[in-house]
């Protein structure tokens, strides 16, 4: 695909189960107590939905057919670490799980 590359900047659709991964993962209300370790990372952040964009920085182009890897830069202190994404090709819908430059304004 045209002008992919590393550190493009391209809008990430989630799948259901990023979803549920994402807000899985993050914590509501922890306090500071014996049993939370020492320098341990809480994942905060406001919850996700399925089909919500997302914006995600290409870290690997895997091949010419646009199937990349990328950072999904969340609403929160967290990232989502997703491989091997297609493009959407889908004329007038967004699939979930895929990529797609961002709409203009």
């Amino acid at each position: 695909m045209e002008g992919v590359g590393i550190g493009r900047i391209v809008h990430y659709v989630l799948t259901e189960q990023d979803a549920i991964e994402i807000n899985r993962r993050r914590v509501a209300g922890v306090g500071h107590s014996e049993n939370w370790p020492a320098g341990a990372q809480a994942h905060y952040g406001n919850l996700v939905i399925e089909h919500e964009h997302v914006p995600m920085v290409i870290t690997l182009v895997r091949d010419y057919n646009g199937r990349v890897n990328g950072k999904c830069l969340l609403d929160g202190n967290d990232y989502l670490w997703v491989t091997s994404r297609m493009p959407n090709v889908e004329e007038g819908y967004h699939v979930p799980g895929t990529w797609h430059w961002p709409e203009e304004v």
